[in-house]
Parts: structure tokens; sequence; C-alpha cells
């Protein structure tokens, strides 16, 4: 059992109620999209859409794109920079996500798209970019604020989901997002356990303790999955987390599994695994599991049954997210603060941008 005093002691920004509120984070998201004019998107002729955002704010950009690329006509890329790509121009979207509105990269790419013509939607809770887009008579998601931005996955996304089903981008939603809502709330009861015997989180959590945990899966339907594990265990739980995608490393990191014993037997594989995975993927997954249970501590295989694709996304993201919770937990860090992130901006300060 973990104690539940021992929650609050050292989670003092109350992580756990955020993630407990992640169901209607969701239903609020698509309340707040389905109030947005998508008008003006509609009568764009538009070529390609970039995302672009840093860490949480872009996390659900690339959600939206590994999502979407069975649905879209045109491509969706995701841009992590100070600028856009050589080919942004007058018929590129360009959406400008930053959950605080002051992430300097963001809003160096918010000038480089209104230079090159593009047209902007801005998702923020606020700060700069909140401004640039009411000055700039640009399209404008406001979101709610107060969160850490990884913990706004729901606004990041879902927002511009239902958004780009407003404009006619994708076919409609309702039965996935539904599928999403009902399934985050039946798990509540499952993760807000703190019985080390019946609480999968605190299992999975309890089993990454003192290892290297490396995350694998498809690169598609779960690679954005994969990322955001890695991203929340380093975050929450302050350990590294490495993960790579299939079939690309079976080309070249699987030569890698041989020596270093020591050090491959501190590892924890975790397979994120979707029943749309591509057949000759899942082939590749089960031969190349018998190595790593040949070489590492342990390998775990983790699935959803839930009836869509975006439902079994959303099940093992807010598993994920519980996961490196309670190993925060496990670890005695309070999950909340990203010191190192925070250093980092206050020497990036010292410097006139």
């Amino acid at each position: 059992m973990i104690d539940k005093k021992a929650l609050k002691k050292i989670d003092k920004k109350d992580m756990f109620g955020v993630l407990y509120d992640f169901p209607f984070q969701v239903c609020n998201a698509v309340d707040i999209a389905e109030k947005i004019n998508a008008d003006k998107l509609r009568k764009y002729s538009l070529s390609n859409i970039i995302i672009n955002g840093l860490g949480g704010s872009a996390i659900g950009g690339d959600l939206l794109r590994s999502y979407t690329a069975g649905m879209m006509k045109i491509p969706v890329n995701i841009n992590r920079n100070y600028s856009l790509p050589f080919y942004a121009g007058k018929n590129t979207l360009a959406v400008i996500s930053s959950y605080s509105g002051n992430t300097e990269e963001t809003i160096s790419a918010f000038w480089d798209a209104l230079k090159k013509g593009c047209k902007i939607v801005c998702i923020t809770s606020g700060g700069e970019v909140e401004k640039l887009a009411k000055k700039n008579k640009c399209v404008l998601i406001k979101i709610p604020g107060g969160l850490q931005p990884r913990c706004a996955i729901g606004y990041s996304f879902f927002t511009l989901l239902v958004l780009f089903e407003k404009a006619g981008f994708i076919p409609d939603q309702t039965e996935e997002i539904n599928d999403v809502i009902i399934n985050l709330e039946e798990s509540l009861e499952d993760y807000t356990s703190t019985d080390f015997e019946t609480n999968e989180a605190i299992i999975i959590a309890a089993a990454i303790k003192g290892k290297l945990p490396v995350i694998y899966s498809s690169v598609d339907i779960m690679d954005v999955v994969n990322l955001r594990w890695r991203g929340q265990i380093s975050e929450n739980a302050k350990i590294l987390a490495y993960g790579n995608l299939y079939p690309e490393m079976n080309h070249n990191e699987l030569v890698g599994w041989k020596l270093n014993e020591d050090i491959l037997k501190k590892i924890l594989v975790i397979f994120l695994k979707d029943k749309d995975d591509n057949g000759r993927i899942s082939l590749r997954m089960k031969i190349t599991e018998k190595v790593y249970k040949k070489l590492a501590d342990n390998v775990l295989s983790l699935t959803s049954d839930c009836k869509t694709q975006l439902g079994r996304i959303f099940d093992l993201i807010y598993l994920g997210d519980w996961v490196s919770y309670y190993l925060s937990i496990i670890n005695e860090v309070d999950p909340t603060p990203v010191e190192a992130i925070s250093a980092l901006k206050k020497e990036l300060d010292k410097v006139k941008f």
C-alpha cells in the first residue's frame, strides 16, 4: 500500500488532483472548441499545416499529426524551432501553441509565420501569444491557465481536433471522443486506489523503480504515446526514460542489444502495442522480444481494449501519466516542479533575445 499521507507530503502541488480531473479537462476542451467560429478556416485554400510548439505545448500537435495521418488530405507537421520551414507560405496554416503564451521559440515562430503570410491559429492560456493573436486578428483558442503545460494535453489536443473537424479537415469525431471520456472516467477508480496489488499504474511504477525504462512501439498509432511516456517519466519521476520505434530500430539499435550486459540488466523494456499495428511490425516485436527477455531485467507488454483507436491512445496515455506519478511518489520526489527547466530559463533570460 502507498500511504495517502505520504502522497500529500510528497505531492505538494497536488498532481494527483490534476490527473483526477483529466476527464473533465477533455470535456471542457471540447466545449471550448465547439464555441470557436471555424468559418474562416473553411474558406482557406491550404497546402499544409504546421503546428508550432515546445514540450507540453507540442505534444497535442504530435498526437493530432499522428492520429489524423490517415484522414488528412494535406500534410500536418510539427515545428519545434524559432522559425518555420522554408516551404511555409500563404497556403500554410500555422498553429501557434504555447500554454503559457510566453514561450520564446513559439513567439518567434509566430512572427515568422506573420512575415511569410501564413494563416494563423493561436492556442494559449494568455501571455504574449494572446496579445499577438488579438492584435493581428488571428483565430484564438483561449484555454484555462494554472496547469503545468504537460498537464494540459487535453486542451492542446482536443481543442484542435474539434476545430479541425468543424473546419472540414477530418470526419466527425463524436464517437471517438465519447469513447475516450467514458474510458477515462471508468479508469479513475482503478488508478486512484493506493493498493499495490490492484492498481496497474502502481505495479508498473514499482517495476520501473531503480531501472532504465526503454519504451518500444510501432511508428504509427502508438508513436506519440511512446513519446508521452518518456516525457512524463522524465518530468514527473525525475529519471531518464529512453525509447524507439519499430521497424526503424530493427535496422540499427537492435544490434546494440549485445554487450554491456551489466547495463542491459538494469533495463526494463515496455512495449506499447495496438491491435491495429501493422502485422509485420507485430511479428518483429514478437521475434525481438525474445532477445530482450534474455538480456533485460524484465519485459512488459501493454495494450488497450477500448473500442476506438483514439480511445486506446488516451487509455495508454492516461495509464502512463499515472505510472509516472506513482513512480515519483515511490522515488519520494514532488512530481510537479521541473527545476532544471526553470533554471535553464533563468539563464536564458539573462541574455536578451
